[in-house]
């Protein structure tokens, strides 16, 4: 359905991202949001690089949609590079220490807040309408598993009214990573589900002409 090789970049960008949020969550000290490792000495530069790469695998997915499914998922990569822009201001305008104060911290935090809600949206709105095949119950699957952690999120974080009613900031860092990780799966489930094949179109069989032995022979005047 998409070229192989954007399929493979958006795997290949989000496995990348993976691996940088990983290094700066096993090895710098404990933050309570992993953007705000970027505050910290080290920090810096694999938050950058999880960022960047989750919006190169974005817009991998989004170019290999435009080259081989233009007509169905124009919703789908309007949301994809929404959630590109999102991630580059995120890098670009890091994070304040808690509370955010700053025009930049507030940048970061809004865009932060496209690319959360941009993703799980795009997924549906990607396997809305197709075949009940397990690669896109998967990314059905994921986008909803998302969209729901993405509200609990909400719900907890200090800045929700919620919060103190529920307890959120002992959980809310919790959170922000099970959606993190959850929409890296989901951004994954979308590109290898547009690796599958279209469905082979059966031409239909022109009549076979008759042979010149089956013509009727004509009766003679």
């Amino acid at each position: 359905m998409i070229p192989r090789q954007s399929a493979l970049g958006a795997v290949a960008g989000t496995v990348v991202s993976a691996g940088a949020l990983t290094y700066a969550q096993v090895v710098l000290p404990a933050q309570t949001l992993l953007s705000d490792y970027a505050l910290v000495p080290g920090g810096l530069v694999p938050v950058l690089i999880g960022m960047l790469a989750l919006a190169g695998a974005c817009l991998s997915l989004a170019y290999g949609l435009a080259a081989g499914d233009p007509a169905r998922t124009a919703a789908t990569r309007v949301l994809l590079l929404a959630g590109t822009a999102g991630l580059m201001l995120s890098a670009i305008f890091p994070t304040d220490p808690s509370p955010v104060g700053s025009m930049t911290g507030e940048i970061h935090r809004w865009a932060a807040a496209v690319v959360f809600t941009s993703l799980p949206v795009a997924g549906w709105a990607l396997a809305r309408g197709r075949a009940a095949a397990p690669r896109w119950n998967a990314v059905r699957a994921l986008s909803v598993t998302s969209a729901a952690t993405l509200v609990v999120y909400l719900a907890a974080h200090p800045a929700s009214v919620t919060s103190a009613l529920i307890g959120g900031s002992a959980y809310y860092g919790l959170l922000e990573r099970g959606l993190v990780l959850a929409e890296m799966a989901l951004l994954t489930a979308m590109a290898l589900a547009c690796l599958g094949r279209r469905p082979a179109v059966r031409a239909s069989a022109a009549p076979a002409e008759p042979q010149p032995s089956e013509r009727p022979e004509r009766l003679a005047a």
